[in-house]
């Protein structure tokens, strides 16, 4: 018996090898748009922390995560590649959001 797509049975050796489950897992166009959003306001959030107030860093991943994780719980419907896969999720969703905002994607 093999193992869905979105959970795979052994863990990926390369972010390569792992970006395309990460799409898959975003395949809900709403939840994409989520992170998207999400991902700017972080930068948002950085920019107001260098040149208006530090606490605005403690900000940066409340609002981060709290998009992209409305966005699966409530639009995708799965569990966010980042209980797993902490630090390639958050490679994925630079990458998703890159990809996004320069035209590679649709938004």
């Amino acid at each position: 018996m093999t193992a869905p797509p979105s959970a795979p049975a052994e863990r990926f050796q390369s972010f390569g090898a792992f970006y395309p489950h990460y799409i898959h897992e975003h395949s809900n166009r709403t939840c994409r748009r989520i992170h998207v959003v999400g991902s700017a306001l972080v930068l948002v959030a950085l920019v107001l922390g260098l040149t208006v107030n530090a606490w605005w860093f403690v900000a940066m991943p409340l609002i981060g995560y709290g998009f992209a994780w409305i966005g699966h719980f409530f639009f995708e419907k799965n569990r966010p590649a980042t209980f797993k896969y902490p630090l390639w999720s958050l490679m994925g969703d630079w990458r998703m959001f890159f990809e996004t905002v320069t035209g590679r994607r649709k938004f």
